[in-house]
């Protein structure tokens, strides 16, 4: 597939994204492309498209499965898998959002625990015991706060994060 100069653009940069929050660049264009074309693909459709090696395609396609952002369709007449992504990109946020917190800081949290309960810990300074406890209170606040706000209907998400800045007013 021949892509135009603007969706080929979105996609190398969807993979430079993906790259500095520490995901693989071939998986961010493979979702990207999902995403832009807004239509199912087959592994080698995908293949010659970003032209990337079929065996980066297959292990990308199943990690972006196990992250929840690609699925698997059939296509009637076409044994072939095609595989597609949601175009909601508040969805999409969700679900990164969601992951995210599963695999970094839901650990994190537990780690920071287990070191508190530690008979080490007790034996720690109280600066670092300090820091240590501010940092563990940290991570579980923003687990918490984001978990309720992915909670919300997007309409009110999107209401809450146009709000922006001017946030403080109200708090002062």
């Amino acid at each position: 597939m021949k892509l135009n100069p603007v969706t080929e653009k979105f996609i190398l940069h969807w993979g430079e994204m993906g790259s500095q929050w520490g995901v693989n660049r071939t998986m961010s264009q493979i979702h990207a492309l999902l995403f832009i074309i807004g239509k199912p693909l087959n592994a080698e459709e995908i293949t010659d498209t970003l032209g990337v090696a079929r065996s980066n395609v297959s292990n990308s396609i199943k990690e972006l499965q196990h992250w929840g952002l690609v699925q698997k369709v059939s296509i009637l007449g076409d044994r072939r898998d095609h595989f597609t992504t949601n175009t909601d990109v508040w969805e999409l946020a969700r679900i990164i959002v969601v992951e995210r917190q599963k695999r970094e800081l839901e650990p994190t949290v537990q780690f920071l625990q287990q070191l508190m309960d530690s008979p080490e810990f007790e034996h720690e300074n109280s600066e670092v015991k300090a820091r240590i406890r501010e940092t563990q209170e940290f991570v579980d606040t923003v687990t918490t706060w984001s978990s309720e706000m992915l909670r919300l209907p997007t309409s009110a998400l999107k209401k809450i994060l146009k709000f922006g800045a001017s946030i403080k007013n109200v708090l002062r």
